[in-house]
């Protein structure tokens, strides 16, 4: 059987006073021989669970269209009171009463309900009787299995009168003669819920008393019976915009949605500990949790004990409590609070002092005084969250609106109760979303900059280096959080590269200048501007000013510094403390639909809830049909709506049907293990139907297709829960495990560069490197870092130097030419930082050095070592009396002005990022060492140096005027990746990586501004579709859809059966945009681009289909053997094979453009240095080819202007070329050489750039001008 999707209800239960002892007390009562009146223990009344109705099938399988039905069940006795009025029992039948007796009954109840412990946890303060008729009362329980999932109780207590005639008990308009006073007995109604619908599950009990105040005793179980079934037919809504209502007379009762699939459901009063708690009080509550304390929360309400618990919890988001949680512990439970691991429980405030005076080292939160002490004191102990964190919080917490009576000044008397719940439920959601932000932002501001401090490769987290940078104040809050399962738990999402709440917030708060920082290979450190502004612990959380490093690092891109980051800056959130609740912080919200559902059907008899069930479907589908095709978020939910409700209704195909059209709308609400359990139960009869209907049996095909995976991926050891802290190596270390510990460690993650490590830490050695001296190696590089974090320049040494400019190496205090002091290394320079007062003296900018060289310098008879530096346009060279450190110095500014000279002339800055990272471990080494071979070993580091000694590698003069710049977008991998795809849309540029990695740069300042996962295969093609749709085909079959705005890619189109290798758009005869798909096996797909349906399709004979392109009615699809002109019906008109010149074994045509205006093709083969031209009237044969000089085979072809480019590879040195032609004259006009593999891709930005994408050897992107 298929599984079932979670509903409202898992079950409804009523617990009562035992009959035996009422009848005794009342009799007692009557007497006047009671001085006060007992309490008395609850017992179990009543149990109802679904499913209510059942039809027998042909199988003679029970079938209960309920949603949730309980699969895992158990039996239950439960005590039956027999008197002689007719009582409808639990399973429908009706029995009549004898005398009065006590029997048992064996009912069927869920699996997980604990009936035991539950009638006390209803009554927590015990079952009191009273004199009077008493208010009703509500309160709210959480209930946690052996593994974590939580389970939620609305409780109401109601009172009703009790008599007892000769015959027994009777009550509420039975005969009773006395003239006595009455006697009230409470009941107990809970309702339980997977969900906590803690407002909506309260109005339904409220609705149920309603029935149940004037209702005979007789009657009362056949109502709550029928309740609980109207209840089990309620589905839950999808996460998202959609909320679901339904109508319980007298009410109408919303259940709200998540916000997405990661988000729980959020049905209270957030501001509710805003009301109870000081701002500070709160902080240190939320910090107590963080630390995960022995926590026990008071007060007189029980209700509110877990409507506080449940806030501050959810104001952790999305930190997850993992220890015990009892917010509601009756008073046979308080041995509980002697458990010693760390909890979060709460009992009434009448124990307060008992649980003070009784235990040791607890938390005590009195809710109702608003105050929190220990058990030892009346103060806290504990570390407070970080001040910088904790004063943000408070600034926007001041700010919030918090009574609901100010809203309604301006407003008038409502008259409909349902109007005027409608308006307060619509405040409160608004309030709660700027709760959720604030305290989002808080728990951002505490771990921001977590994932600079992890290795995803070898899932390590270096907590000793993420608490090095944090503020001394906060170090031990730091120390105790970081050892809690809560963080372990966060880490973990981390590590798994997880999209939640928090990893949007802290892209989207983080200063530009520091997400830059986090893409370069440069050791960690800010900007002098930040630390002398604030020293360096407040880096720790960046404020988010916008940095004025963005673009300030890209040469001749003619375009002003200062534009790019005013352009930038316009569609940036204004600094967060021009403090309003959440200004900023989230993007504005979505309007929220609501889905009514049909009046509920007599909920006992099958017909009528089949009935319900239809009316429901025939709703949502004209819902549906009412939805215009650009909303697709909404029309999802009710595509994921209507598919509920066909599975209840045993309707798999339908719901499959429905659950297939996610991937268009919005996959991200997929629900995979419903659509693989509804597969599994596909009877053989509704199989071969699904393999009737195309959508349906590639639905099909997709699952199986996904648990193969997922079997393949278990087998090979998932490590997706592992965590590691990085630890200093206990043995001796081949180079492999070198490579994998300075990794680890953060360091270094270049393959590269850890090897020219492990030779100069193994100079004159084995080639093992020992622990010891990796320790002191280690330990040498932190200790630098954080000498130069520590220095604090004044202002007048910081206006001469760059904003994004760090210091990151001080010499020791000596005598220069130009004055005594420290010469100071940066980025870009080395100036000296005169002793005394400090003083700046510029000493060279790297690009300006002419000479570097030891020297010496005389003192008395002795000749001191010193280095000298010959700048360009100064007459005198620049000495500095540098004794022992003046051989690495040599070393290190040599390093430094060959990457400078690289990065100028390949206008490529990551080599001044890989030169100042090889100059600072050249420091490390030589302080590791302290032997005579120490700067020889550091010379196997000087790896640009070398190269210019060596190989001076001149890049052609037609090259570097037409060159710009590069970027590297394998920046952050341990070894280049091939660029497999380029495009630019306006302002962006998407490149595609291995894998399904896509990155989003800027184009103003080519930052990083996005990463997206798009699948797992490698994507073949991309196409900019309209404003907001980028659409890229993948190896895995899929047409991914990524919103531009959104940046979220939640469509695919899976139509294609083969890898899709080729985007085109075009119009159709009638004018109107079409997309083109093809795909490997020969299929050509034609879509609606607005209903993302397939207008039409067809499939071509061919060896590998790789393109397709529209023009002038046809297509022209090219495969690896031929080149074909197709009419739109799919038909063949012209077939081009490759030419007799190029055939071959090997030959296959790789790329083809269309040149309309000039009505000819022209076609590139991978092992072939030659573009064949062919024009498109009579294409049997080219009628002219271009050779292309030293090369031998070309990949990929665009038309910039009247210029076509095309990337291939050379012969003689098998590096990238571009060879740039006239498109009129078919003539070579340049050749450019900008990449060290093959050149992949190309794109045009506008026709002012040509961008260019090479393969797994050099990884890089070239931006290149157009003349």
């Amino acid at each position: 059987m298929a599984e079932l999707p979670s509903g409202l209800l898992e079950a409804c239960v009523v617990f009562g006073a035992p009959s035996d002892k009422l009848r005794d007390i009342y009799q007692l009562h009557q007497q006047n021989k009671l001085n006060e009146l007992p309490l008395l223990d609850a017992e179990v009344l009543q149990v109802h669970a679904p499913p209510f109705v059942t039809k027998e099938t042909n199988s003679n399988q029970a079938i209960g269209p309920a949603f949730s039905r309980v699969q895992r069940r158990k039996s239950f006795i439960k005590k039956k009171r027999r008197d002689r009025v007719a009582e409808t029992l639990s399973n429908g039948d009706t029995a009549n009463r004898a005398e009065v007796s006590s029997v048992t009954e064996d009912i069927s109840v869920p699996k997980d309900l604990d009936l035991i412990a539950l009638p006390q946890l209803c009554f927590p303060g015990g079952l009191q009787l009273a004199n009077e008729q008493k208010d009703d009362s509500y309160h709210f329980l959480v209930f946690t299995d052996l593994f974590g999932n939580r389970t939620h109780g609305v409780v109401v207590q109601y009172y009703r009168a009790v008599q007892f005639c000769q015959e027994g008990v009777v009550q509420n308009g039975h005969r009773w003669t006395s003239s006595k006073s009455r006697l009230y007995a409470p009941f107990a109604v809970c309702v339980i819920s997977k969900f906590p619908y803690y407002n909506a599950l309260r109005e339904c009990l409220s609705c149920l008393l309603v029935q149940l105040r004037p209702a005979r005793q007789g009657d009362i179980e056949e109502t709550v019976k029928e309740f609980s079934a109207k209840l089990s037919l309620v589905p839950l809504p999808p996460p998202g915009q959609l909320h679901v209502s339904f109508s319980l007379r007298p009410l109408q009762v919303v259940l709200p949605s998540r916000e997405d699939q990661d988000s729980p459901v959020i049905d209270i009063d957030l501001h509710l500990p805003f009301l109870c708690f000081t701002h500070t009080t709160l902080l240190q509550v939320l910090s107590c949790l963080l630390q995960e304390q022995r926590l026990v929360f008071f007060s007189s309400d029980w209700a509110r004990l877990t409507l506080v618990a449940e806030s501050l919890l959810l104001y952790l988001q999305p930190l997850s409590w993992q220890q015990p949680y009892v917010p509601v512990l009756s008073r046979g439970m308080l041995d509980f609070l002697m458990a010693p691991t760390a909890f979060l429980m709460g009992c009434h405030i009448s124990h307060f002092e008992e649980v003070a005076a009784e235990t040791e080292d607890l938390i005590l939160v009195n809710v109702d005084d608003g105050f929190i002490q220990s058990s030892c004191s009346e103060t806290i102990d504990l570390p407070a969250i970080p001040l910088s964190a904790a004063e943000s919080f408070m600034s926007r917490a001041e700010c919030l609106q918090l009574h609901y009576d100010l809203e309604l000044c301006h407003l008038g008397v409502g008259t409909d109760a349902n109007a005027l719940r409608c308006q307060r439920r619509d405040w409160q959601r608004r309030l709660n979303t700027q709760i959720q932000n604030i305290a989002l932002e808080l728990v951002v501001n505490i771990f921001r900059g977590v994932q600079d401090f992890l290795n995803h490769e070898h899932r390590v987290f270096n907590s000793e280096e993420f608490l090095r940078t944090r503020e001394p104040a906060d170090q031990s809050f730091y120390k105790k959080v970081l050892e809690t399962h809560i963080f372990h738990s966060f880490l973990r999402d981390r590590l798994n590269k997880k999209r939640d709440t928090f990893s949007r917030m802290e892209q989207n708060t983080r200063n530009n200048g520091h997400r830059n920082r986090a893409m370069t290979e440069t050791p960690r450190r800010p900007p002098m501007s930040e630390l002398s502004r604030t020293g360096y612990g407040s880096y720790a959380s960046p404020s988010d000013r916008l940095s004025k490093r963005l673009g300030a690092s890209l040469p001749n891109l003619e375009q002003p510094a200062n534009d790019a980051v005013t352009a930038i800056s316009l569609s940036r959130p204004a600094s967060l403390r021009k403090m309003t609740p959440d200004i900023g912080l989230k993007l504005p919200q979505k309007a929220v639909k609501v889905f009514r559902l049909p009046e509920f059907p007599p909920p006992l008899a099958y017909h009528y809830v089949q009935n319900y069930y239809s009316d429901m479907v025939t709703s949502l589908g004209k819902a549906i049909n009412a939805t215009p095709p650009d909303e697709s978020a909404l029309l999802a939910r009710y595509h994921y709506l209507r598919g509920l409700v066909n599975t209840v209704s045993n309707k798999r195909l339908d719901a499959l049907e429905d659950f297939q059209s996610l991937y268009k709308t919005d996959s991200e609400i997929f629900p995979s293990q419903m659509v693989k359990s509804l597969v599994d139960s596909l009877p053989e009869s509704e199989r071969l139907q699904a393999d009737k209907r195309p959508e349906l049996k590639r639905l099909i095909s997709r699952v199986k297709r996904d648990q193969e995976r997922e079997r393949a991926s278990h087998g090979n050891g998932n490590e997706e829960g592992a965590i590691k802290r990085f630890k200093l190596p206990k043995k001796y270390m081949q180079l492999e495990e070198f490579v994998k510990c300075v990794q680890e460690s953060g360091i270094v993650k270049d393959q590269g560069t850890i090897h020219r490590l492990f030779d100069a830490l193994t100079v004159g050695h084995q080639r093992q490197v020992g622990p010891e001296l990796f320790r002191v190696f280690y330990t040498i590089w932190k200790e630098t870092e954080a000498e130069a974090q520590e220095v604090c320049l004044p202002a007048s040494v910081l206006e001469h130097i760059e904003p994004s400019e760090c210091v990151f190496k001080l010499s020791s205090s000596v005598k220069t030419g130009r004055g005594v002091g420290k010469i100071a290394m940066t980025q870009r320079r080395l100036f000296l930082l005169t002793d005394g007062r400090p003083g700046y003296v510029e000493v060279a900018q790297y690009r300006d050095l002419e000479e570097v060289k030891v020297s010496s310098a005389p003192f008395l008879l002795l000749r001191i070592p010193s280095l000298k530096l010959r700048v360009r346009g100064r007459k005198e060279a620049f000495e500095a009396n540098l004794k022992t450190e003046t051989e690495l110095w040599n070393l290190m500014v040599k390093e430094m002005w060959a990457g400078r000279n690289m990065a100028d002339q390949h206008k490529d800055p990551q080599y001044m990022q890989q030169a100042l990272t090889n100059a600072l471990l050249m420091d490390a080494v030589v302080g590791s060492l302290q032997s005579s071979k120490a700067i020889y070993a550091a010379s196997k580091l000087a790896h640009f140096d070398r190269i210019k000694t060596e190989v001076p590698m001149m890049v052609p003069k037609t090259t570097a005027e037409t060159l710009k710049h590069k970027i590297n977008p394998s920046l952050e991998l341990a070894a280049p990746q091939p660029v497999d795809v380029l495009l630019y849309t306006p302002g962006q540029l998407w490149v595609s990586v291995s894998g399904g990695k896509v990155m989003v740069f800027d184009a103003s300042s080519w930052s990083l501004t996005h990463t997206c996962q798009v699948g797992k295969a490698k994507l073949n093609c991309m196409l900019g579709v309209d404003k907001d749709q980028v659409w890229m085909g993948s190896e895995d079959f899929v047409i991914y859809i990524i919103s531009i705005v959104a940046m979220v890619c939640n469509r695919q189109l899976t139509e294609h059966r083969g890898e899709v290798t080729g985007l085109a758009l075009d119009t159709d005869k009638y004018s109107q945009k079409v997309a083109y798909s093809c795909s490997a096996e020969g299929t050509v797909m034609v879509w609606d681009i607005s209903t993302l349906q397939v207008k039409r399709h067809f499939r071509l004979s061919c060896d590998r289909l790789v393109s397709v392109s529209g023009w002038n009615g046809k297509l022209w699809c090219c495969s690896r053997d031929s080149i074909m002109e197709v009419w739109r019906n799919g038909s063949l008109k012209h077939r081009l094979n490759l030419p007799d010149q190029q055939k071959g074994i090997t030959a296959t045509f790789s790329s083809v453009l269309l040149l309309p205006e000039r009505e000819e093709l022209w076609s590139v083969c991978v092992d072939s240095g030659e573009v064949c031209i062919w024009c498109m009237k009579d294409p049997t044969k080219p009628f002219h080819r271009v050779a292309l000089q030293d090369c031998t085979g070309c990949y990929c072809m665009i038309k910039v202007k009247n210029q076509v480019w095309v990337g291939g590879v050379g012969r003689s040195s098998t590096k990238g070329k571009i060879y740039i032609l006239d498109a009129e004259r078919r003539l070579v006009l340049k050749e450019l050489h900008g990449h060290s593999d093959k050149v992949t891709a190309l794109c045009s930005a506008e026709d002012r750039y040509v961008l260019s994408g090479a393969g797994k050897h050099d990884g890089k992107v070239a931006i290149w001008k157009v003349e």
